[in-house]
């Protein structure tokens, strides 16, 4: 028996949260083959290790009937983050025209709808202020623009666009809702109060798959997707079932924040997927004289884009003090007569002329 041998006997063994072959999404490793011995390695996140007893005795029986006597597996634990990480690295293309979305109008190659995601490697460097902001500013300009909220536990854009109210049908459609020019999508919409979401893999595709197929959009320039940090099921689908699909990195000057950066960032290359370019928000504190104030160190955006052969496209400052009272720092629609406002526009600027080139 061959090491290829080996992956043939064993490629009916799923992931469950993926339903896709251990061994076409990275998770087999190590193999060894000599005479009737055969040796492997199969990567789980902590909380699978349940199903360890399970996944061994499939994998013996399966190698059994090859004529296999002696086999020996062994179990590495890694982190969701690092499972996700080599499986977005190892479908690279195979998946990502999946027919689910590919379904979609939207979605179709003459939709005419420009895709940009705005994605980051952790929370609370304010990725949904720049989708919102960003959002707002090509509104402004004239473009027809769509948000989706993909970050499903941390959904936060109805809040940030003064949405109260909550999606409707329309003739068996979804009906998005309207603010500022903007035209948005959340699972906010569909979760009762502020309880968590708690859906894995196959029905967070499922979420995407509806908020592009089933909600009356109407014609569109721009969708924006506020995409979950990291490098999570969401994320996956994104990169892989939406090719045109471009993105837009957000980070801070701190270097931790650009350190788990890279890694959304790495995804995308590995997917093909272009990389618009690097914002760096709460770069700097402009004070009343207008001198500008470092507060959380220079460089972390100019280093992230230079590691992605790619570049900074927008250093946006923190809120300053004379913003409108109750206004959060770094969660809001930005006043038209604020420096943040100017860089968005600026920012939407650049995205209508590079989607135009």
């Amino acid at each position: 028996m061959t090491k290829d041998d080996l992956v043939a006997a064993i490629a009916h063994i799923k992931d469950h949260e993926h339903q896709m072959p251990l061994t076409d999404i990275g998770l087999i490793r190590d193999i060894t083959v000599n005479k009737d011995h055969a040796a492997l390695s199969v990567l789980l996140a902590p909380e699978l290790a349940p199903r360890e007893e399970e996944i061994r005795e499939q994998i013996t029986a399966a190698l059994q009937k090859t004529g296999i006597t002696d086999v020996h597996i062994r179990f590495k634990h890694i982190s969701n983050e690092e499972k996700n990480d080599i499986i977005a690295i190892k479908l690279n293309k195979s998946v990502r025209r999946a027919p689910t979305l590919m379904n979609s109008p939207l979605v179709a190659g003459d939709s005419g709808v420009t895709f940009i995601a705005i994605a980051s490697g952790k929370g609370g460097v304010g990725k949904s202020t720049v989708t919102v902001n960003l959002a707002a500013a090509l509104a402004k300009q004239g473009k027809r623009v769509g948000i989706i909220d993909a970050d499903i536990y941390g959904y936060s854009i109805p809040e940030m666009l003064g949405i109260k109210e909550l999606s409707q049908k329309q003739d068996n459609r979804i009906a998005p809702v309207e603010s500022h020019g903007i035209k948005v999508i959340s699972t906010g919409f569909f979760v009762q109060g502020n309880k968590p979401v708690v859906w894995r893999g196959p029905m967070l595709g499922k979420m995407l798959g509806t908020f592009l197929n089933e909600v009356e959009w109407g014609p569109l320039d721009y969708m924006i997707l506020d995409l979950p940090p990291g490098t999570g099921d969401v994320a996956l689908d994104v990169h892989n079932r939406i090719p045109q699909c471009a993105e837009i990195l957000v980070t801070t000057p701190h270097p931790t924040a650009n350190h788990v950066a890279a890694r959304a960032g790495e995804m995308a290359v590995q997917t093909n997927h272009p990389i618009l370019g690097v914002i760096e928000n709460m770069s700097y504190f402009t004070d009343p004289s207008g001198e500008r104030h470092y507060l959380f160190g220079r460089g972390g955006g100019q280093k992230l884009a230079d590691q992605l052969n790619t570049k900074l496209i927008a250093e946006v400052p923190i809120q300053s003090a004379d913003a409108p009272a109750g206004t959060p720092a770094s969660s809001t629609l930005f006043s038209e007569s604020s420096e943040q406002w100017r860089i968005f526009m600026d920012l939407a600027d650049q995205m209508i002329q590079s989607t135009q080139d």
